[in-house]
């Protein structure tokens, strides 16, 4: 099991305040949700996981990568869910540590993993928490897959990539938006 971070830093709850949306009241440029869909605005800040039991599929040109009903989704909000994969539903022969980290004032440090296949890389299309922050523990064996260059899949329904390079949000059919990452987002 891994081991958690220690409580947060006062850096980080400085930047945890800095948020002003937090899925209390919806803004005024969030698209209506229409029928079975849900608003990404409603959801929570701090982020909410919710486990999945839809079967999520993740392909690299042909390779499946990862398949599970297990997932465990990351809801927060303005973002479409980024959905966390136990490590036990991947194929980790194929993932091996990439250059990189960044820090998340929810979740913790992140690692980067680098897709391999014979010739072919995919520099730093996953990440995990192997030392997540309180509040964040059930990410902590698990791993999450940028779907921009991958086919993603949710009960088949194919995966379109959040906006920005450095989300790495999945956008399904029951989602209203708008996006954090689309133009004119660097405030929300």
């Amino acid at each position: 099991m891994a081991k958690l971070m220690a409580e947060p830093a006062d850096w980080i709850l400085l930047a945890r305040q800095q948020w002003h949306w937090r899925g209390q009241a919806r803004p005024s440029f969030a698209a209506p949700p229409g029928p079975g869909q849900v608003s990404v605005w409603d959801f929570p800040r701090p982020p909410r996981l919710a486990p999945d039991v839809r079967e999520v599929v993740v392909c690299w040109g042909g390779i499946e990568v990862a398949r599970t009903r297990r997932a465990v989704r990351v809801l927060e909000t303005g973002h479409p869910p980024s959905f966390y994969l136990p490590w036990d539903d991947v194929d980790k022969a194929l993932l091996q540590p990439a250059a990189g980290s960044s820090f998340c004032e929810w979740k913790g440090p992140a690692q980067y993993w680098t897709l391999l296949c014979s010739d072919r890389r995919l520099p730093g299309v996953a990440w995990s928490y192997p030392r997540p922050l309180a509040g964040a523990e059930d990410l902590a064996d698990r791993v999450a897959f940028y779907p921009a260059a991958l086919d993603c899949r949710v009960d088949g329904a194919a995966v379109s990539a959040q906006p920005g390079g450095f989300y790495g949000g999945w956008i399904t059919p029951e989602l209203a938006g708008p996006f954090k990452g689309e133009p004119r987002s660097e405030g929300w």
